[in-house]
């Protein structure tokens, strides 16, 4: 069974670089999902951020493209989100997880055979 987990800081400040690191155990991510990162803000649905997939090739949702990076270490069995210029707006449960799917703008479902990390608290303030 594949598990997920995240880390990283739980206070970013506005303007800064939220980084977190997803460590996958009971699977590679050589393997054939979209190894994601999935964010949920206060009274907010599940947002998909983007994705990197089994070959390495990342995909991005279009609103948070130029702000977004996310990258793999295969060695490690990790693949990181970099999220630039942060906001208060940026405030949110972000998870990580490995899905059957790409899902853009569209709203993101739980699905059999997908595998999720229990979720980070980032909080952006100063």
């Amino acid at each position: 069974q594949v598990q997920l987990q995240e880390s990283g800081p739980g206070l970013v400040k506005p303007s800064q670089t939220l980084s977190l690191i997803c460590s996958v155990s009971g699977g590679s991510i050589t393997s054939n999902y979209y190894w994601s990162w999935i964010r949920q803000s206060p009274g907010k649905g599940l947002e998909w951020m983007g994705a990197i997939g089994s070959s390495g090739n990342t995909y991005y949702r279009a609103t948070l493209k130029s702000r977004t990076s996310i990258s793999r270490d295969t060695a490690k069995n990790q693949f990181t989100l970099q999220l630039n210029s942060v906001t208060p707006e940026d405030t949110a449960v972000y998870y990580c997880a490995g899905l059957r799917r790409l899902y853009w703008s569209n709203p993101v479902a739980r699905l059999p055979g997908d595998s999720w990390g229990q979720g980070t608290q980032v909080t952006v303030s100063s």
